[in-house]
């Protein structure tokens, strides 16, 4: 499908790795060009280099840690520069912390700063590009906003948080031709999970394609109805439909992408 993007620019706020990655790629798939950010300048160099060689029209790779005041505002402004418009934007940032239901006040605050303020800043910066071009948003929040763990409570509460910006975000700006979308990914098999299945296969002796879902349900207790963790570019390939213009009249939803997760 033609997501009718080409030439359109679009930032991808985490896209380094993981599923930023995999949303860029598929943004540059159909020929947008894309800005990429994440904490590492060198890997977002990289990451740069690999969105261009799947057809992006012009990529390009920025550090900046959008939790931290000021640089989401910094992040946008130099994109805009570099693309000469925004269109759309994606915020996949959000590290999975784990923590008892005892922490202190100071991994509520990294998780907040990290998880919601990582957010909020990177679209409210946009805003203004973004009503000029009638531009989209997707942030991602988690599935367990619906389900947490007690164990990740900061997280999955800061996540919701996130579900509820967007929606405000989407009702308060719809007429001015933005739209908002949230994904919440489950168990998706990035470079973390992929580590795990190795591990576990070896340490085991489980066969490496049944490993990490072995892990899943019996450790975890994470059934889905399709029997695997997703793919990051599953996810990819629908933040990179809700940015284009084919989803048209989507917007305000919470999206799960989990595979059918049982809680």
């Amino acid at each position: 499908m033609d997501l009718l993007i080409r030439d359109k620019g679009y930032l991808v706020v985490g896209g380094t790795a993981g599923m930023g990655l995999a949303a860029a790629r598929a943004l540059a798939a159909d020929g947008a060009s894309v800005v990429v950010v994440g904490r590492d300048g060198e890997r977002a160099e990289k990451a740069a280099a690999e969105v261009l060689a799947v057809g992006a029209s012009r990529a390009f790779g920025r550090s900046f840690d959008v939790s931290r005041e000021g640089e989401a505002e910094r992040a946008v402004a130099e994109s805009v520069e570099l693309l000469g418009r925004l269109d759309g934007v994606a915020v996949t940032t959000g590290i999975l912390g784990k923590e008892p239901i005892e922490s202190p006040d100071e991994n509520w605050i990294a998780a907040f700063r990290d998880v919601l303020l990582g957010t909020t800043r990177t679209v409210e910066s946009a805003l203004p590009h973004l009503i000029a071009t009638r531009g989209t948003i997707v942030t991602t929040a988690a599935y367990s906003v619906r389900s947490p763990e007690i164990a990740r409570l900061p997280y999955a509460s800061l996540k919701g948080a996130v579900s509820v910006f967007t929606k405000g975000i989407a009702k308060a700006y719809g007429r001015q031709g933005i739209r908002a979308n949230c994904v919440c990914p489950g168990a998706i098999e990035t470079d973390a999970l992929r580590a795990i299945r190795a591990h576990v296969a070896q340490e085991r002796g489980y066969p490496y394609e049944e490993a990490l879902e072995r892990v899943m349900v019996e450790e975890w207790g994470l059934n889905t109805a399709l029997g695997r963790p997703g793919q990051p570019d599953e996810v990819g390939e629908l933040i990179a439909f809700l940015l284009s213009p084919r989803a048209g009249y989507l917007t305000g939803a919470l999206v799960n992408i989990d595979g059918g997760t049982d809680f």
